[in-house]
């Protein structure tokens, strides 16, 4: 699944370490964080690094069949999807803040960004390389 080295030796693992329909949590700084997955956390300050920086240094690393947002992020950007999105490889599905929080439950890891934007979270499913 990995393609190259990442800086932050357990965000590396993680992406290593993801088998095929693995979820992996790309979140903004206020997304709890379930018991159970791999806690990420990358925050240095409020808004570094922002999940778009973070997204781009995964997406670089990790095959991705299918992505998910919640709902709210697409309402608060009036309809549109959010700038940070722009990155994902295939158009996210969207479901409820409280759904998308139920499913990170099982996710491999969930990664904590400084981004301060509410809804700024991603759901990214691992695909195969073949």
């Amino acid at each position: 699944m990995k393609r190259t080295a990442l800086l932050h030796a357990e965000l590396s693992h993680a992406i290593a370490t993801l088998g095929h329909g693995d979820m992996i949590v790309i979140g903004d700084a206020g997304l709890p964080i379930p018991d159970g997955p791999r806690r990420i956390d990358l925050a240095v300050t409020p808004g570094l690094p922002a999940v778009a920086d973070v997204l781009r240094a995964v997406l670089s690393e990790m095959q991705v069949e299918r992505t998910l947002i919640a709902t709210e992020a697409v309402e608060r950007a009036g309809g549109a999807l959010p700038a940070w999105a722009a990155a994902l490889p295939v158009a996210p599905e969207t479901l409820s803040h409280e759904a998308f929080k139920r499913l990170a439950r099982d996710a491999r890891a969930v990664v904590r960004t400084g981004e301060c934007t509410p809804y700024a979270n991603v759901i990214l499913c691992a695909g195969v390389t073949f």
